[in-house]
């Protein structure tokens, strides 16, 4: 026990001097579970630092991403990094960022934005258990003030759902949050009890008790029929009676911290020996036939959500990497396919979005390509974890059904009129909005070979199919679907027909309209746009959407970008829908056909 607790005491040290370096950060949120880290380190935790990519290590995820002083500090005594870098810590250019970051090898994603590290760490051990068919634990150091983020009870949920034996949260209880005292202070019992009721094995300790921890991990690491919490009472500050146990100290360096690291015992220089895994191997591998996208006839009509689901089922059996998840609604999504195809690959994650997109951040962390869908609207509850997997650097794909008033009867509270405008602002992200069966499922694929987050917007009636099964679709690219010199037509989805619908009108008033089908909204086919600007007389946007930061919008960018005075009218939704028949919701959003004529027809007036 003398070992850990000089490394405990070291782990504390690094960590005030790492933030004394820096100037900035949470030495007092790390030195409180420094005593946990420590024999978590030495004997329980198995991962060959050497090898950060080896299948079998176990996973260890900071939840409170803002102890990372604690986490580097770990990095270090585990002979990772050395204590040249260790005081980098914050710095430009720096490894060490100021919340962990995948650039380092032994960060699975990025934490920092509380509440999301244990529903990516269910993520991670529902893909040992049933994808990578590995024993590995998953280890998740989470925070008590963000066990009042509702992300941290849908991961309770279902990871005791899914009966996840393979993964341990140590909370940190330690009473005190940024501003005061959390909610529920050091009452262990009343999180136990929430946790009892999800269906968790539960430990009370003091977190500062060498043996306690190593009875509690010895108690982890037993079989069980599901996952297991330990909840530590700590002391914020632990070991340095300036800052331990009180308020105002979170969130900046020690004011003295020579005299903290002298109370602690002075800087040490221990190296601990992490176990390695215990059974290498690679990640099962799926079986996967083959076969061929679907094909849809010229002129039928489909649905691009259910060609969403044709097409991911054929790419699952192309791709044994490819996996499924879903929000309850796989029968609107037509995932249901791939689940009845693939049952083995697929994921019901029930109306909990958030823990829908933390687990495809898991998945993809251990090189499974996760393709998520739900209603397009519903995403947006989810929408800081998806911020959060573009910093975690994460492959991984979206699709939002249901989009925009052409839904029908459901209402506003179910149409999705911002989604183009938030994916769009993801770092990275590829936005997709097809029109016809062939062009979606073709699209597919390359949202599978994508770095980054893959969006794809999908709709709920049927729409004709207007490209052949043969017609190719690259991201970044667009399609011209109808010449003209006259004025310019640009639609993508819906409002693509709507505009063809329009070019017909016009031109039986003899008002030639070049159409183009904008399927790639981010990123968008400049090229294209700016010939339109240079060869017609006036350019007419439209989209199921609001007008701040769709369609619209990036064509504005692309044009803002040269010196083209071609005029522009962009038309998208203004006013609140309601209820009622699609096309009396395009009508009255301005964005059917006739709409989109009167528009082109007042550009070339220059009304």
């Amino acid at each position: 026990m003398m070992f850990r607790r000089e490394l405990a005491q070291q782990l504390r040290v690094d960590s005030v001097r790492a933030s004394a370096a820096a100037g900035s950060g949470h030495p007092t949120s790390s030195m409180s579970a420094a005593d946990l880290m420590a024999v978590l380190l030495d004997g329980r935790l198995r991962l060959d630092f050497s090898r950060p990519h080896e299948p079998g290590n176990d996973h260890l995820v900071f939840s409170k991403g803002h102890a990372s002083p604690l986490l580097y500090s770990c990095f270090k005594a585990a002979g990772a990094i050395d204590d040249t870098e260790l005081l980098t810590f914050r710095k430009f250019g720096s490894r060490l960022e100021g919340h962990p970051t995948p650039i380092l090898p032994w960060v699975d994603v990025a934490t920092g934005s509380l509440g999301q590290g244990l529903p990516v760490g269910v993520g991670l051990a529902l893909t040992g258990k049933r994808l990578d068919q590995l024993p590995y634990r998953v280890w998740v150091l989470c925070g008590d003030s963000e066990m009042a983020e509702g992300s941290i009870w849908e991961a309770f949920e279902h990871a005791a759902y899914s009966g996840l034996d393979n993964l341990v949260a140590i909370v940190d209880v330690n009473r005190l949050g940024q501003t005061g005292e959390t909610m529920h202070g050091w009452d262990l019992d009343y999180y136990a009890a929430k946790a009892k009721a999800c269906g968790w094995r539960t430990i009370e300790i003091d977190g500062h008790d060498l043996e306690q921890i190593e009875a509690a991990y010895d108690q982890a690491t037993t079989p069980s029929d599901g996952p297991t919490v330990i909840l530590a009472r700590t002391k914020k500050g632990k070991g340095v009676g300036a800052v331990e146990d009180l308020p105002d100290k979170h969130g900046k360096p020690l004011d003295d911290p020579d005299q903290a690291i002298e109370e602690l015992g002075g800087v040490r220089d221990l190296t601990v020996e992490v176990a390695k895994p215990t059974v290498e191997g690679a990640a099962h591998e799926f079986s996967a036939p083959g076969g061929e996208l679907p094909h849809y006839d010229l002129g039928t009509e489909i649905a691009t959500r259910k060609a969403y689901g044709e097409g991911l089922r054929a790419l699952g059996n192309r791709r044994p990497d490819v996996v499924a998840l879903d929000g309850e609604v796989s029968n609107s999504t037509f995932s249901a396919l791939f689940r009845d195809a693939h049952p083995e690959r697929y994921f019901e994650m029930y109306i909990a979005e958030q823990q829908m997109i933390a687990a495809a951040v898991g998945m993809q962390a251990r090189n499974w390509r996760p393709f998520a869908s739900t209603f397009a609207a519903f995403l947006s509850r989810a929408y800081d974890f998806v911020r959060m997997a573009a910093v975690s650097r994460a492959n991984m794909c979206l699709m939002g059904s249901h989009a925009g008033v052409a839904i029908g009867e459901d209402g506003p509270s179910q149409m999705a009129l911002e989604d183009l405008a938030s994916m769009r602002a993801v770092h990275g992200s590829i936005v997709l909005y097809p029109c016809d069966g062939n062009q979606t499922a073709r699209l597919l694929p390359q949202m599978a070979d994508a770095d980054g987050i893959s969006y794809l917007r999908t709709s709920r009636g049927a729409t004709p199919v207007i490209y052949p099964p043969e017609e190719s679709f690259e991201i970044g690219g667009s399609k011209v679907v109808r010449d003209g010199g006259d004025i310019t037509l640009v639609g993508a989805g819906v409002t693509l027909h709507e505009s063809l619908r329009a070019a017909d009108l016009l031109a039986e008033e003899g008002v030639q309209a070049r159409v183009i089908d904008l399927y790639s909204v981010k990123p968008v086919d400049s090229v294209t746009l700016r010939e339109a600007a240079a060869q017609t007389g006036g350019i007419v946007t439209v989209e199921d959407h609001w007008p701040e930061g769709g369609l619209g919008d990036a064509v504005l960018d692309v044009l803002a970008a040269t010196d083209s005075l071609v005029p522009v009218r962009k038309l998208a939704v203004h006013a609140l829908p309601g209820s009622g028949k699609p096309a009396e919701l395009l009508q009255q959003a301005g964005i059917d056909a006739e709409a989109i004529a009167k528009a082109a027809r007042q550009v070339l007036q220059g009304a």
